[in-house]
């Protein structure tokens, strides 16, 4: 896959989502400290960081259901949370958002009618997550990674034009980690732009634009090439436990509790 400049567009291109300035504060708590990117549309943006670091809240803000301390985020040209981009901006939570007494196809219909999209519509979403065969089958009685890709269907029925997966391939197997970031990959070459958070750092190689958030910070937004020049190693989990380490000022050696960033 060959990758473009991070946050960079053709001319005359506004970014899919640009945020500036963005601090989000729960209580006495700062989530978010001072975020800027702007994302490109047509592209996988991986939002990558250790568990708490702020990804879902900063997924939360460019959906526009979180408040915002100070900043702004703009998405597709709009405010967040603007209400006509309903129909753009598809969501896809960490906890599946289905009903367990109905079909995988009753599922999907349902989400796509408040779209008023067709029969045909439907049966596309489904078969763009590979359940075609399971089409009638209740989602109570699929497993697990069967039942996280109903979620992304009913997400794909509108055919947004930013899609927004928190966490989407937690709990998969190996299998069909790679067949989701393919068919992400068919999606962003279409034309769709996504945005993919995820603690497994293997999965960086998949974006054509990282963003490194940890505490609340983003500590760079840049290419896996990139991530790995600058991290001065090809795994790119060290790369970035590299970045980490470079960013607070520890010392440049690996420590018994960083083993895993996403511990």
């Amino acid at each position: 896959m060959s990758h473009s400049v991070p946050g960079s567009n053709a001319p005359g291109r506004p970014p899919a989502v640009k945020a500036e300035g963005l601090h989000v504060t729960r209580g006495h708590k700062k989530i978010l400290r001072g975020v800027d990117f702007a994302m490109e549309t047509g592209r996988i943006t991986g939002l990558l960081g250790p568990s708490g670091s702020g990804k879902t809240t900063l997924m939360r803000c460019i959906v526009g259901v979180q408040r915002l301390t100070a900043g702004s985020v703009e998405v597709l040209g709009r405010p967040a949370g603007t209400p006509s981009l309903r129909h753009d901006v598809g969501y896809v939570t960490q906890a599946p958002s289905v009903y367990t007494d109905l079909s995988v196809e009753a599922n999907v219909r349902y989400f796509g009618a408040m779209h008023g999209v067709s029969a045909a519509d439907t049966a596309e979403a489904i078969a763009a997550v590979g359940l075609e065969t399971l089409a009638r089958q209740r989602t109570a009685d699929l497993s697990g990674g069967e039942f996280s890709r109903v979620s992304l269907a009913c997400a794909l029925v509108s055919r947004p034009k930013l899609l927004i997966l928190d966490e989407p391939t937690v709990g998969l197997d190996p299998v069909l980690r790679a067949e989701l970031w393919e068919r992400f990959a068919a999606m962003a070459e279409a034309g769709t732009t996504l945005l993919v958070s995820s603690h497994v750092m293997e999965e960086a190689s998949h974006c054509s634009s990282l963003l490194l958030l940890r505490e609340g910070l983003l500590l760079a937004q840049l290419s896996p090439a990139e991530l790995s020049e600058r991290g001065h190693s090809n795994d790119l989990e060290q790369a970035f436990l590299h970045i980490i380490r470079e960013t607070s000022g520890v010392p440049n050696r690996r420590s018994a509790n960083e083993s895993q960033v996403a511990s």
